[in-house]
């Protein structure tokens, strides 16, 4: 996208020409006759440079230059006028203008001097990223919880988080895998660069390839001009690919390239161009299972388990559940201006018994509906959707058989998400491969 520039001034002939000579040069430029235009033009696009006169028919460009660095501190101002008074000029430069130039005597510098600006304004606006970026969620430190499994996944992605090594994010869906990415990618050395976050299983698989790639302008109907892809949007930064394992055929062969050769081609252009971006990618899918079924390339998968890093499910990790509800409920009492005071036990033990196939997501949004709900500032369980009880917890037997109905739900369901494998079932569950056996006969699930 090109360096958008607005010029105030009130004199049709000086706009024109001004405007001529920066796109020229090639910037984006909009113009504005008065102060009060302007202001409303600063306000609806992304300009990180003005170019201001300082006679004005509704005010100074030197007293404007006050405002607006106030209003908007990123933008960079270059004041400018026919009568080259130096008083003007320095008045200008305390109130935080960039430069000031003379009407006809500095045309030609013009140019240079609104890069420089854009580049000066730019640097302000990576700095103030990256200030936000370590203040934001995204940071180890704001991974919640301290359970054994949790804690070893987050020592294991510092480990990767220095280097440029490939990383690969196994676990369910909800379990964190782009908080994850994203921390990785703060704590490494392209933390000033983009991250950019792509849902392969959200992209049509005939529109892979050139949104990942980009395409030439007539590279097929209705491609009327050159775009860019994904990749070359992160060159220098992080790409995450969440759900590789939804990713084209097609789409797969041309990523092993990439990897390999450190190179792309966009859609209908024969020129390769080089990359440098590291690759993070994330499945809730078994990518061995898919190499046996045939829709996921072996070769790919050797080069995207480098650094394999096991994001454990919410029913592996059960002790996290406290310090999770007190997490999002201190969340949403603020967002929701409730005062929650109290979680009841039989709220808790509800969540601790219940096998959340949304994970912490899910676990996040019962939360919300349970303060939204409430009354007063307690949480009870009879705030929880049916679902999430017991059906019958008068009694220990009837209670004894709930907690063995959560197991044996949760037993299918693992086995399930493995494809019937019991030996990667057991090691998900964290038991013996003989326990599985075990528990399978008490349940009767021999067959499955």
């Amino acid at each position: 996208m090109k360096p958008k520039v607005l010029i105030i001034d009130d004199e049709p002939q000086i706009r024109s020409l001004l405007e001529k000579i920066l796109t020229l040069d090639g910037f984006s430029v909009v113009t504005a006759e008065n102060i009060s235009v302007g202001a409303r033009l600063l306000a609806g696009n992304d300009i990180l440079v003005l170019v201001t006169d300082v006679k004005l028919p509704d005010g100074s460009g030197i007293e404007l230059t006050r405002k607006i660095k106030e209003e908007y501190p990123d933008v960079e101002i270059i004041v400018i006028t026919a009568f080259g008074q130096i008083k003007d000029g320095v008045e200008a430069m305390k109130n935080g203008a960039f430069d000031y130039l003379v009407k006809g005597d500095d045309d030609d510098k013009l140019p240079l001097t609104v890069k420089r600006a854009y580049e000066k304004a730019m640097m302000h606006r990576e700095v103030k990223e990256l200030r936000s970026r370590i203040d934001s969620k995204y940071a180890f430190s704001k991974i919640i919880g301290k359970s054994k499994k949790i804690s070893g996944a987050i020592e294991f992605a510092k480990k990767a988080a220095p280097t440029d090594t490939t990383v690969l994010l196994l676990g369910e869906t909800g379990t964190g895998k782009e908080l994850f990415a994203q921390a990785i990618h703060n704590s490494s050395k392209r933390s000033l660069k983009k991250f950019i976050a792509i849902n392969c299983s959200a992209i049509p698989k005939d529109l892979q390839e050139s949104e990942f790639f980009g395409y030439k302008k007539g590279a097929f109907t209705g491609a009327a001009s050159d775009k860019k892809g994904y990749f070359e949007e992160a060159n220098g930064g992080t790409i995450f690919l969440d759900e590789v394992g939804e990713m084209s055929m097609q789409t797969q062969a041309k990523l092993l390239r990439t990897i390999e050769e450190k190179t792309y081609m966009k859609v209908g252009d024969p020129k390769e161009h080089s990359l440098d971006v590291r690759i993070i990618a994330a499945t809730n899918r078994d990518l061995k299972t898919c190499i046996s079924e045939g829709t996921f390339r072996e070769d790919l998968y050797y080069r995207l388990n480098t650094f394999i890093i096991h994001l454990p499910s919410l029913s592996e990790r059960p002790d996290d559940i406290d310090i999770l509800t007190a997490y999002f409920v201190d969340n949403y009492s603020e967002k929701l201006n409730k005062k929650i005071d109290n979680v009841s036990s039989d709220f808790l033990s509800t969540l601790k018994s219940y096998r959340f196939k949304g994970n912490i997501r899910e676990l996040k949004n019962i939360i919300e509906r349970a303060v939204i709900l409430t009354p007063n500032n307690s949480l009870t369980k009879d705030l929880l959707p049916e679902e999430y009880s017991a059906k019958s917890p008068d009694s220990e037997h009837s209670l004894e058989h709930s907690l063995e109905q959560v197991e044996k739900i949760h037993i299918l369901k693992t086995l399930e998400d493995f494809g019937g494998n019991k030996t990667q079932t057991a090691k998900a569950l964290g038991i013996g491969t003989v326990t599985l056996y075990r528990k399978l006969k008490e349940y009767g699930l021999e067959d499955k």
